[in-house]
């Protein structure tokens, strides 16, 4: 049975009626009543959103950070900390970089904040970054730490796009430049200060060419050592070579401690011969002058002069208690044999030397 969809339509039209349309009367009758009403509310909403949009454009600049004013885009102005105003958006805006904060940036390896137990601070070498040729054709890893700050706020933020990777290139083409000049083994021991300063300087060159407004504080060695390939290799020659170092200083302490020393023993040696001879010199030169004067007293009179060195002979003779005297007397003497008791000198002397042996 095939159907007849026009009559249909027509069919149930006619049941439905006509549909109503919009009625136009009604509408602009509303749109009459609507403008005849007072509403004061709609004005106090407008002034209230026009002081804000006008208070938006106070803002407030933090001790360590300037304000850079925009308008439209461009730069306007630079102003200090403190509170400010600029013309609400969309005609101006600010930015506040921090200039007194010292930015960090870690070439040739990556550190995280996250720690292991046992084992530290995690960190991620960039070989593609750290390997660098030096001057005698050998190859080193090197890692560093560029350290900078905002020195001109207008040029750091309109003049370079993407300032931390500027810096970064920028520090890794001065430090090859650097290290190619220099042999591996001065990068390795005892120039590295040399390398950080020389490649400071190279780097403040290359951010001044490109009026970047970055300062650069300092340059940091981390870590250089050679490919993991060849660094049991050079272990062992910088081990000898500070062996080397070690023993050459030993010697010279040594040479320096036993020098002066020995220079010392010679020079007292020295002064003590040079005061004994001066100290026989001047007693010889006394024991010869008090011989010639008493010679001469003797020269004039021989005979009281000897008594009287008699006299004092015998006087520091007897005056020793010490000493055993025997005293004969001159009858005695005129003997055909002087009597002298030696039993009793015998028995003193065996006394004396029981006493000397008890003594000892």
């Amino acid at each position: 049975m095939n159907w007849d969809w026009e009559k249909l339509q027509e069919k149930r039209q006619r049941q439905s009626g006509p549909m109503p349309g919009p009625d136009l009367g009604d509408l602009n009758e509303k749109v009459k009543q609507f403008k005849q009403m007072n509403l004061p509310g709609w004005r106090i909403i407008v002034l209230v959103a026009l002081l804000f949009w006008l208070g938006s454009g106070i803002y407030i600049v933090q001790p360590d950070e300037v304000g850079v004013v925009k308008r439209f885009g461009a730069y306007e102005r630079t102003t200090d900390p403190g509170p400010h105003y600029r013309l609400p958006f969309p005609f101006e805006s600010v930015l506040t970089p921090q200039v007194t904060k010292i930015q960090r940036l870690e070439v040739g390896f990556r550190g995280s904040t996250a720690f292991t137990v046992g084992t530290g601070t995690q960190v991620r070498q960039v070989p593609e970054e750290s390997l660098m040729l030096t001057g005698d054709e050998n190859i080193v890893d090197v890692q560093f730490i560029v350290q900078f700050l905002i020195d001109n706020a207008q040029d750091y933020l309109f003049n370079v796009a993407n300032q931390d990777k500027t810096v970064k290139d920028a520090a890794e083409a001065a430090m090859r430049e650097v290290i190619g000049y220099n042999k591996i083994d001065a990068a390795l021991t005892d120039d590295k200060l040399t390398i950080q300063n020389d490649t400071r300087d190279l780097l403040q060159k290359i951010l001044n060419s490109y009026k970047s407004g970055i300062r650069v504080v300092a340059v940091q060695l981390q870590d250089v050592h050679p490919p993991r390939q060849v660094i049991d290799a050079f272990k062992d020659v910088a081990s000898a070579k500070e062996d080397k170092s070690r023993f050459i200083n030993e010697a010279e302490a040594y040479e320096n401690d036993l020098v002066p020393r020995t220079r010392g023993e010679a020079a007292a040696i020295l002064n003590q011969a040079q005061a004994y001879k001066e100290t026989k010199i001047l007693q010889a030169r006394g024991d010869s002058d008090r011989f010639l004067f008493v010679l001469e007293e003797y020269r004039k009179a021989k005979d009281i002069t000897k008594k009287r060195i008699y006299l004092e002979t015998m006087e520091e003779i007897l005056s020793r208690p010490e000493v055993e005297k025997i005293i004969i007397s001159n009858d005695s003497m005129q003997r055909v044999f002087p009597y002298l008791p030696l039993q009793r000198s015998g028995k003193a002397a065996v006394n004396g030397q029981a006493q000397d042996g008890g003594t000892n």
